[in-house]
């Protein structure tokens, strides 16, 4: 279908650096039928084809061929994510990932996963950096699953107790459970067991700990010479290790304001993004070192 390219409206990238010029270009001066360019036909929304429709303005046409599609305006982006996976870089799939973390919590890692062309493991890793938790996760398969069932769980023993000659499909849809799941609740209870795994209360009690706050945080200027000093961080490979990241990355808060201007436009957005991704790495380290602290004193 031939649409008036006015009419048209550029949606943000999944492509960090947004759109190449000398692509544009090149596509432009080619000569070739450009392929029909994806819109949302709710917003004219370009879902994929922004190169395809910059090249048309600079041929000097008024109208594109136009493929509509359908669905709920908070999905642009992840079907433009999807139609793009195959050319973009790890930092973009990345990027793309803790946005949906953000505006889709209640997606499973895989789903997250076969949308931003990653690893569902690496997922995984971005949501405990990122915080994008919900109580249900949608798979794949579209079908909603708890994230812990361990309050389904305590919900069915009661359910078991109330009603004894209930079926496990009963009693599993009540509770919001799996029938495999209310199988194995009845079978720890007649073997005397808590109904709940320790490592889901242990991950339950993980979603509502909250992180005792701290009344200073030191500077870096006077961090790492106490840490420099240190000979079990000296005379340790890891402790050397950390020692050159720690003095390569170490920037007070008074440094980076100096530094914002003078950043070119078109790169904010990369170095920016980039400064997030390191922040949320090593507050994930930062996590990491603070439990293993906490089980050493336990």
């Amino acid at each position: 279908m031939l649409v008036d390219i006015n009419v048209l409206q550029l949606a943000e990238s999944p492509r960090l650096g947004g759109c190449s010029e000398e692509f544009v270009r090149k596509l432009a001066s080619s000569g070739t039928v450009l392929a029909p360019i994806v819109v949302h036909r709710g917003t004219h929304r370009v879902v994929d084809g922004a190169h395809r429709l910059r090249a048309a303005v600079l041929r000097g046409s008024r109208s594109v061929e136009v493929e509509y599609v359908d669905g709920p305006v908070e999905d642009v982006f992840v079907l433009s994510v999807s139609l793009n996976v195959a050319t973009l870089t790890t930092a973009d799939r990345e990027a793309a990932a803790r946005r949906l973390l953000r505006s889709h919590p209640q997606w499973s890692d895989r789903a997250i996963a076969a949308s931003t062309g990653l690893a569902a493991k690496s997922v995984g890793v971005l949501r405990r950096a990122v915080g994008g938790r919900a109580a249900n996760r949608v798979g794949r398969d579209g079908k909603v699953r708890p994230v812990n069932s361990a309050a389904g769980r305590r919900l069915a023993v009661e359910m078991i107790e109330a009603r004894p000659d209930a079926s496990l499909r009963d009693i599993a849809r009540a509770a919001g459970v799996s029938p495999g799941t209310v199988r194995d609740v009845r079978r720890r209870l007649l073997a005397g067991l808590d109904p709940v795994p320790e490592r889901m209360r242990a991950a339950e009690i993980a979603e509502v700990e909250v992180p005792a706050a701290r009344s200073e945080v030191r500077a870096p200027g006077t961090t790492l010479p106490i840490l420099r000093r240190d000979p079990s961080l000296r005379f340790n490979e890891h402790g050397r290790l950390v020692l050159r990241w720690l003095e390569a990355h170490a920037v007070s808060s008074g440094e980076w304001a100096t530094v914002v201007d003078g950043v070119p436009s078109h790169c904010r957005e990369l170095v920016a993004d980039m400064a997030r991704g390191c922040a949320e790495v090593w507050a994930e380290m930062a996590e990491a070192l603070e439990r293993e602290n906490r089980r050493q004193a336990v």
